[in-house]
């Protein structure tokens, strides 16, 4: 009888493409991860109004997308959407792989498992709080989540994700950070040219002589407090960008903020310099040490072996 290992991952979004990334890379599984990423950026589309669906009967489409009658089809679900006039909209639920017929860089870790054994794969709103709360001993979640929610602030900065464990009281969770899977966008620093200092960088120094208002967004006040240390807040006030106005204009309104960029090009056009990138936000494998069984080992052994340009270093 084979064993069944679930792992907890996003329902839609970059998030799950780094995951569905990574199983394909590892397992082999790629027509799997193209057939979702495909699917979900599609629904995507017609949620944005950019693409006009064949049918605009929502449960006909999911019925279309979920086949039930096979066994290792991806399923989807539907969940609330925040845009107006799109109330619901199509997302990840659930996939089983089975272990015997992947192909995995390394086959001699397959040998842990009994024959008909499946990973499956289970899409959660917020996976790191399944694993909070047991549900799972495996999952994968945004590493901004677990400064959002756990970790310990400091006078002292958080620079990477491997200071996270450290800062993890485990009286509150036993949740630890295995690796990054290496979609690295960052935290950055920037200001207006008038605010920006002449000759010096805009960084962390920068912030510590710096008295005014730091523009962020509001979910991300503990994740700053995190990244830049409690000691170099004083005399810094924290202002929230209007509903009615992109996060870059708030910032260059305020002079200095705090905001989530790639390549910063559109910070740029509203006059903007950037300054340090803070803090890596990447999609990372967590662990629920209570939870773990040589199973779930293997398989974290299986997902962590990753040769990517992760920002993560984890001893």
């Amino acid at each position: 009888m084979g064993e069944r290992i679930p792992i907890a991952v996003p329902r839609k979004g970059r998030p799950l493409e780094s995951v569905l990334d990574c199983l394909a890379r590892r397992l082999g599984v790629t027509d799997l991860a193209d057939d979702v990423s495909s699917t979900l950026r599609h629904e995507k589309a017609i949620t944005k109004g950019t693409v006009e669906p064949e049918t605009s009967d929502l449960y006909h489409r999911l019925a279309t997308y979920s086949n039930t009658d096979e066994p290792a089809a991806p399923e989807y679900t539907l969940v609330r959407d925040d845009r107006a006039g799109k109330p619901r909209r199509i997302v990840f639920d659930s996939v089983s792989i089975p272990l015997d017929e992947v192909e995995p860089d390394d086959g001699q870790l397959l040998e842990t498992f009994p024959s008909g054994s499946d990973l499956v794969l289970v899409g959660r709103e917020e996976p790191f709080r399944a694993l909070r709360t047991h549900e799972f001993a495996l999952g994968f979640d945004s590493a901004d989540l677990v400064l959002e929610e756990v970790v310990e602030l400091r006078p002292d900065p958080i620079g990477k994700i491997a200071d996270i464990n450290a800062r993890i009281n485990p009286t509150d969770t036993d949740v630890q950070v295995v690796t990054g899977l290496g979609d690295t966008v960052y935290h950055t620093l920037m200001a207006t040219p008038e605010r920006a200092p002449t000759n010096d960088p805009i960084d962390r120094s920068f912030i510590e002589a710096y008295e005014g208002s730091l523009c962020i967004t509001p979910r991300y006040e503990r994740l700053v407090q995190a990244v830049l240390g409690t000691g170099a807040l004083e005399g810094i006030d924290f202002e929230y960008p209007p509903a009615d106005i992109d996060e870059e204009q708030a910032i260059a309104d305020a002079g200095v903020g705090v905001y989530l960029t790639v390549t910063g090009s559109t910070a740029r056009d509203h006059g903007l310099v950037l300054g340090e990138q803070l803090f890596p936000s990447e999609t990372v494998l967590m662990e629920n040490a209570a939870e773990v069984t040589p199973e779930s080992d293997a398989i974290k052994t299986l997902l962590g072996a990753l040769e990517t340009e992760t920002a993560l270093t984890v001893s």
